[in-house]
């Protein structure tokens, strides 16, 4: 569960990998902090990756966890989602703040490389994602992705998702960066790992290296 007041540093952002329960889900959000959580279709048919998201969103939201619906709009819409995950070029992108945002919250990925990223960030999303989802097979994040979050931190100020590894303490390199989040997913989820344990970890070691944004 959330406190009423965010930490003033980066935070988490859980992305669901294909075939975690929603049990788990909620073990997860019970772990601590929690900024959003990112449900990617990850193969379902609408059918399916509906009912599930159905399952997710009233507890994530409850949670105070804010739910983004990777792709689909109206899925989105019908589960009362608080947002949408694109990967999509700018003229798309534009048409799809144009039509949602004053809805709900657009997020894009995709970018690799600088001018990737500006020329997405030029529509004005909510946030951009650097990473891919189901990538983080990997104990530390990918070095292009700390890069490309250290430089937009820095430089512009819509915020940024870094992808972090499939070791906990990765999470430290993404707050090094300025970021305001990370992303994890096969730290959390993976076979073996109690989610809310991993969440409560990654709190806590954010809460100690992380640096502080200024108000």
């Amino acid at each position: 569960m959330n406190d009423a007041t965010p930490p003033n540093r980066c935070r988490i952002v859980l992305i669901a990998p294909p075939g975690v329960t929603a049990a788990r889900i909620a073990a997860a959000l019970d772990g601590g902090d929690v900024a959003s959580l990112i449900l990617p279709e990850n193969g379902m048919d609408e059918a399916s990756f509906q009912a599930f998201a159905e399952q997710i969103v009233p507890t994530a939201q409850t949670a105070g966890v804010a739910v983004v619906i990777a792709g689909d709009s109206r899925i989105a819409g019908r589960v009362h989602a608080d947002g949408i995950h694109v990967e999509v070029g700018k003229a798309e992108l534009a048409e799809t703040i144009e039509n949602l945002q004053s809805r709900m919250m657009v997020g894009v990925g995709g970018a690799k490389t600088r001018d990737d990223a500006l020329e997405l960030g030029e529509t004005r999303p909510d946030y951009i994602f650097f990473g891919r989802f189901g990538y983080d097979n990997k104990p530390e994040p990918h070095p292009r992705n700390l890069s490309l979050g250290q430089w937009w931190a820095d430089m512009i100020q819509i915020p940024c998702i870094v992808m972090a590894g499939s070791d906990i303490a990765s999470v430290e390199a993404v707050g090094a960066t300025g970021a305001e989040f990370v992303a994890l997913s096969s730290a959390v989820f993976a076979d073996g790992t109690d989610p809310k344990t991993a969440v409560a970890t990654a709190n806590a070691l954010l809460d100690e290296t992380a640096p502080r944004f200024e108000d």
